[in-house]
């Protein structure tokens, strides 16, 4: 498995993973006809501006084997005043997950968020019905501290739970 941080180049492949991440976990929860017609060109055109031109704060960092794109993670250091620095996503790919992918991602990022912002709280914010996600965080001992509402790009309203984290190594030290 490599693990390296993205490059311009990356953005059609991680925009893919990231379409197809949302069309498997997020039928029923977004619109349909988003998620069919959509989130594809959607996600490229985000995917791109972000790399283009990198905000100093962002780290968007790849899981590859053999040259696929198995998953990816994307931070925004010190991106809430309150929160701290907030994991934007996090994406594994289906055939991926249970492999231990995610562990290394966020072991890989929370190792930049430890060294360029370590008095930073760190959060994520998860869809309420994602279950397997809320799992993770619960079991890397992120607090549920608030519930709010995520305006989708596809215009619905999706209940979220926000989890914190009061450090970086707070996470690293459950991911061991």
């Amino acid at each position: 498995m490599d693990i390296r941080v993205a490059e311009y180049s990356d953005f059609e492949k991680i925009a893919e993973l990231h379409a197809r991440s949302w069309q498997q976990n997020y039928r029923g929860v977004m619109e349909e006809h988003y998620l069919r017609d959509e989130v594809e060109e959607d996600r490229r055109l985000i995917w791109q501006a972000r790399l283009i031109n990198p905000p100093i704060n962002q780290h968007v960092v790849l899981a590859e084997e053999d040259g696929k794109l198995c998953g990816f993670i994307c931070a925004f250091g010190n991106h809430d005043f309150e929160k701290g620095t907030v994991i934007e996503s996090l994406h594994v790919a289906a055939e991926y997950q249970g492999k231990g992918i995610a562990k290394l991602l966020l072991k890989e990022v929370t190792g930049w968020i430890q060294h360029y912002f370590p008095d930073s709280g760190v959060y994520i914010e998860v869809m309420e019905q994602n279950i397997r996600a809320i799992e993770f965080y619960d079991h890397l001992g992120g607090l549920h501290t608030l519930d709010r509402i995520w305006h989708a790009p596809c215009g619905s309203d999706v209940p979220e739970w926000v989890y914190t984290w009061d450090t970086p190594q707070a996470i690293l030290s459950a991911i061991g």
